[in-house]
């Protein structure tokens, strides 16, 4: 079975592994696990920032550095698609007291004009003030599209004294596709957040960096949230074993990924536009074919492959490391029969 519904699905590696095994651990609560430590201070160090946090998901290091970011009560703004405020289950309302205003462009994007008319300052005790301004990048719902306005929001709410929340999940990619350091964009933002269990290949985890004093309130809101942990450096090697290995080869799925749309839209016309497929995801919106989002994933995996829809119309197929060019080829040619049928 070829899975491409996602760059979570991506098991560890025998040298993965190893590194797990031979980790030297201590109690991550008292601070004490060394290989936990190493993996903040590097994560940290990699995006340009005096400190990490290890936490399980990247929803829990979005919580922790929004809710760093934003009072309770306060406004969060964000693309209306972007992972913070549609797949992280109204937890930063329900758990922080977070209201949130949005935005809505093509793929995502940074919308400085729209984001300019939102921003509400401090209008007196009838109107919410904005706290902070959240940006994914890659934006997963937006196809993993890079943020090109990035810099441009940067500068603009730098100018404001408004904080940015930088949801990196893939920032990885980003980082790969444009050729730019991981610092470029993390030294932009106040929280960032990166997720290890992508595209990287770790089997759990998820890093937020900022301040020294940031990361100190949010490793107390972790552990009040019953999400502090123990010997935990078992995975922190993960994510160390996965920086040392896994982060270059990303390009290899961007190239898989380019591959795939390349096929799907010989087949199917005006499904995929393969010149803004920009890293390791890509939608077909099957509007344009009479098919369904449900009969084409059903009958995809009868013939050996596993794919996974994002709406209605739009089917999502993720690249990664545990996918080979060969793997992908044929997944393209099943969706292309299917599509084209």
């Amino acid at each position: 079975m070829i899975d491409l519904r996602s760059d979570t699905v991506t098991r560890p590696s025998a040298g993965m592994l190893a590194a797990m095994t031979s980790a030297p651990l201590g109690d991550d609560v008292y601070g004490e696990d060394p290989t936990v430590n190493q993996l903040e201070e590097t994560v940290a160090g990699l995006l340009g920032h005096e400190a990490g946090l290890f936490t399980t998901t990247g929803s829990l290091a979005n919580l922790l550095g929004v809710q760093a970011l934003v009072p309770r009560g306060g406004e969060l703004l964000c693309e209306a698609s972007a992972h913070v405020v549609r797949a992280e289950l109204g937890g930063h309302a329900a758990v922080s007291g977070v209201t949130t205003r949005t935005w809505s462009a093509p793929a995502g994007q940074i919308d400085l004009e729209q984001i300019r008319a939102l921003i509400a300052p401090d209008l007196g005790p009838y109107f919410v003030t904005t706290s902070a301004v959240s940006v994914e990048n890659t934006h997963n719902f937006g196809g993993g599209a890079i943020q090109h306005g990035y810099d441009a929001l940067a500068d603009e709410l730098e100018s404001r004294g408004i904080p940015l929340h930088l949801d990196g999940a893939r920032l990885w990619n980003a980082a790969v596709a444009t050729g730019r350091t991981l610092a470029s964009y993390g030294v932009r933002a106040t929280a960032a957040s990166v997720c290890l269990s992508k595209g990287l290949g770790a089997p759990v985890g998820s890093v937020l960096v900022g301040s020294t004093e940031l990361i100190r309130e949010a490793r107390i809101w972790r552990k009040r949230l019953g999400a502090g942990w123990r010997q935990a450096g078992v995975l922190a090697a993960a994510g160390l074993y996965a920086l040392d290995h896994n982060f270059d080869r990303l390009a290899e799925d961007h190239a898989n990924a380019r591959l795939v749309a390349e096929v799907l839209a010989d087949a199917a016309p005006g499904s995929v536009k393969p010149d803004q497929v920009d890293t390791n995801i890509v939608i077909a919106d099957l509007s344009v074919t009479g098919k369904t989002v449900a009969e084409v994933v059903s009958v995809a995996r009868a013939e050996g492959l596993l794919v996974g829809g994002v709406g209605a119309t739009q089917l999502r197929v993720v690249t990664h490391l545990d996918a080979s060019a060969a793997d992908c080829r044929t997944a393209a040619e099943i969706l292309a029969r299917l599509l084209g049928a």
